[in-house]
């Protein structure tokens, strides 16, 4: 991003407008997420055992449904997807998501799909991806993949992370610092 989107970005969550993305940003940036996230949030925290509780165990293809997402222009390496494979339990919610960014100026994300069902570990890790349990979905990540530092390097737009933020799910790129792609519907 240029000094000018990021003055913009922190502009539009409550931050100095000082075109320097610091730790005071992040700050802002998450809190302003969080803000809409709602009160009660659906989903369960990152641990183990509150996953296991909540999905079940990874790689449990009987918790999964097609996801009907025809129409959404929603795309993998360029073919159109019909159905999404996820959890039964994040269906409607990823429904409402992806229908309102199809409906956006930022629809254009939706054509670069990059999977939501994976049953694997996490990168680096050991312990199951929130993709194991069909519980996470990859927007657009040949631009905002695992390494690239959101939001000076990834592009992936804080008005798609608000989407995602009002339905409880939790954007990585804030929170991590990074993977501006990946979002999970964990607290």
């Amino acid at each position: 991003m240029t000094t000018a989107q990021i003055k913009a970005l922190q502009i539009r969550i409550g931050a100095t407008p000082d075109g320097f993305w610091g730790l005071k940003s992040i700050g802002s940036c998450q809190a302003h997420l969080r803000v809409r996230m709602p009160t009660a949030n659906p989903w369960p925290a990152q641990d183990e055992a509150s996953l296991l509780a909540f999905y079940g165990h990874p790689g449990d293809e009987n918790q999964h449904v097609a996801l009907d997402v025809s129409g959404l222009g929603v795309c993998y390496e360029g073919s159109p997807v019909n159905t999404v494979r996820c959890h039964r339990k994040v269906a409607p919610s990823l429904l409402r998501i992806l229908t309102k960014i199809s409906a956006s100026p930022y629809a254009y994300v939706l054509a670069h799909y990059d999977g939501c069902y994976n049953d694997r570990p996490m990168r680096g890790g050991t312990l199951p991806s929130l993709h194991s349990r069909a519980a996470a979905i990859d927007l657009f990540d040949a631009e905002n993949g695992n390494l690239v530092h959101w939001p000076m390097v990834a592009t992936m737009p804080i008005e798609v992370m608000e989407i995602f933020a009002a339905e409880g799910w939790l954007p990585a790129g804030p929170f991590w610092g990074r993977d501006g792609a990946h979002f999970q519907a964990t607290r």
